[in-house]
Formats: C-alpha cells, sequence, structure tokens
C-alpha cells in the first residue's frame, strides 16, 4: 500500500483537500471493482486536529498531526490562499516535516500554487516546477533558484511533483495514480471524473500581463512603448536608441528585469492582442494578423500555437462569445 499524506495547512482551499481524498477513495474502488487490491491509503496531515479553513466556514479534523512523526510514500502539499508571505508564515512548521519526509524518500507533489509552499522549503533550488500562471512573476521574484516552467501543466524532477494552475491539478492526480497503478486504471479515473487526461500545457488559459514585478523605469517605458504600438514592426534597435543604450545592453537588462528577451516579450504582446480580438469579435484571422503587426501568416500562426498551444481557429472556436452564444 502507498501511503499518501494531503496535507491540512492554514489558509489552504478545502476543495483541494476534499478532491485529492475522493480521487484516491475512487481509483481504490476501481481496482477492488477489477478485482484488484486497493493501492493508496490517505491521510489528512496538519498542525492542529482541527484545521478552520475559508474564514472559519468549514473544519476540517486531520487524521494525523506533524509531531506523531509518521512516515509517508507521497505527500501532496496543497495550495496556500490569501496573503502569501502571511500564509507561508503561519505554515513554518511543516517545512522542517516535508524536508524530512522527501529526505526518507517520499515523493513530494505540489497542486497548484501549493508550489510557493513547496519552494520555501528550498527543496526545488535548481529544479524544475510548474505553477498558476497568474503568479509567474511573484513566484519568480520570491524563487529565482528555482527554474519555473511556463505553462506546463506537470512537471516531474527528482522525486517531486508540480502541477499548473487551478484544475490542472486534477491532471497531476492521474500522473500519480497512473504512475502507481496501471494506463487503463488512469483512463477509467479520466472518464469518471470527466478530465482530459494527455492535457500537457495550460498556455490556452493564460494571460499575458506584461510582468512589470520590477524596478527598471527604463525597461517599464519600453514594455509599454512596445503594448501601444502592437500594429507596428518594432525593432529591438528603435527601443534601445529610444532607452538612450546600447543594443546589447538594452536586451541584457530588459531579459534581466522581464524574464523575456526583446522579441519573446514583442510576440507575447501582440498574441496577447489577437487573443482578444479572437474572443470579442468575429473578425477573420489575415484582418486580426495585420491588426498587430503581421504580414506572414504562416509566421503568425506559428508563433500563436507556440504561445497559445492552440492554432488562431482553435483558441477562436473555443473561446469566441459570438460563437458560443
Amino acid at each position: 500500500m502507498k501511503k499518501i499524506a494531503v496535507l491540512v495547512p492554514e489558509t489552504t482551499l478545502i476543495n483541494v483537500i476534499t478532491d485529492v481524498e475522493h480521487f484516491f477513495e475512487v481509483i481504490n474502488q476501481i481496482l477492488i471493482n477489477r478485482r484488484m487490491e486497493p493501492v493508496f491509503t490517505i491521510q489528512l496531515v496538519g498542525l492542529n486536529k482541527v484545521v478552520e479553513l475559508n474564514n472559519g466556514k468549514y473544519s476540517v479534523t486531520v487524521d494525523t498531526l506533524l509531531e506523531e512523526d509518521k512516515s509517508f510514500d507521497i505527500v501532496f502539499v496543497t495550495p496556500l490562499s490569501g496573503d502569501m508571505n502571511e500564509a507561508l508564515q503561519l505554515n513554518k512548521a511543516f517545512i522542517p516535516w516535508i524536508i524530512k519526509q522527501y529526505e526518507n524518500g517520499a515523493e513530494l507533489v505540489s497542486l497548484c500554487l501549493g508550489s510557493f509552499f513547496l519552494a520555501s522549503t528550498g527543496l526545488l533550488n535548481n529544479k524544475k516546477c510548474s505553477s498558476h500562471w497568474f503568479l509567474a512573476d511573484k513566484f519568480r521574484f520570491l524563487y529565482p533558484q528555482v527554474e519555473l516552467v511556463d505553462n506546463a501543466i506537470i512537471t516531474e524532477d527528482q522525486g517531486i511533483y508540480s502541477s499548473g494552475g487551478a484544475s490542472s491539478y486534477w491532471n497531476l492526480l492521474l500522473h500519480i495514480a497512473e504512475k502507481h497503478t496501471n494506463r487503463s486504471i488512469s483512463i477509467l479515473a479520466s472518464k469518471f471524473f470527466a478530465i482530459d487526461i494527455d492535457r500537457e500545457s495550460q498556455s490556452a488559459f493564460s494571460i499575458f500581463r506584461g510582468q512589470k514585478n520590477h524596478n527598471d523605469e527604463i525597461i517599464k517605458l519600453a514594455q509599454e512603448y512596445i503594448e501601444n504600438n502592437i500594429e507596428d514592426r518594432i525593432n529591438v534597435e528603435v527601443l534601445a536608441d529610444r532607452s538612450l543604450l546600447g543594443r546589447r545592453t538594452f536586451e541584457r537588462r530588459f531579459r534581466k528585469a522581464t524574464n523575456n528577451s526583446v522579441l519573446e516579450y514583442i510576440h507575447r504582446v501582440k498574441i496577447e492582442a489577437a487573443k482578444r480580438s479572437f474572443e470579442n469579435s468575429n473578425k477573420n484571422i489575415n484582418d486580426v494578423m495585420l491588426e498587430i503587426g503581421y504580414t506572414d501568416s504562416k509566421a503568425f500562426r506559428t508563433m500563436f500555437k507556440k504561445i497559445t498551444g492552440l492554432t488562431p481557429i482553435e483558441y477562436r472556436n473555443k473561446y469566441n462569445k459570438i460563437v458560443l452564444s
């Protein structure tokens, strides 16, 4: 039997706790229905026997206290909510316990913003990690030694697993179940829970927010220029000249401030504008392409799919308000 610990820290989200618990109960039942032995035992682990969540609306009674010092095979690190710095401070007593579990051979599984909690242990330093796209900039600011993989649904590095944003943790649950059972069991579970089993990216759901969480005012001005001139073919040399910097210095400072090269940033701003147009209008693809400064339809379609994971037509059909009405 694989012993699962689901952490119940202060400020976590009750739906994540119940989702994980219910998921592995269903996996066990699927195994039993196929005349196989159940694989997982699940325990909720906390600092206190009763943990109040969602501003006191719900109470969770844990099965095991940290001080009982039990060992587990798989530890689920659930997301924190509210002010992240305060939440991390409230739950710092979990850190040595998580480290000890990993050192004793447990797999660690971070769900959504559980990545912040897990990164605070230092165990993610120099490792790859997924998280919610919405707080990617904040994550990089707090944990520069962690390699955040943009838009990935699942990452795995040396026995540490992490999921992307929001409901993408269901895909990670399937991945863990498949690893410890088999493919057919995970397929049955995906059908039971109506999960797209092989979804690999959260790109289509992300909104590019400009990456301005830095103090380089010259680079912020360059970013604003790019965002206000999306219809133009923007030249890096022109941006450097406007900033009164040499090209190499400008490019180095731009990457340091935004975590993107200048060209990557330009493309992301343009594609974000295209996404909004596809969501809110019935313009054809060529019209949208020209409005954001692309003249080569193949290059536009290639870049759009690279950034969003979908073709322009697929994206419009999925999110356009007119198509969906």
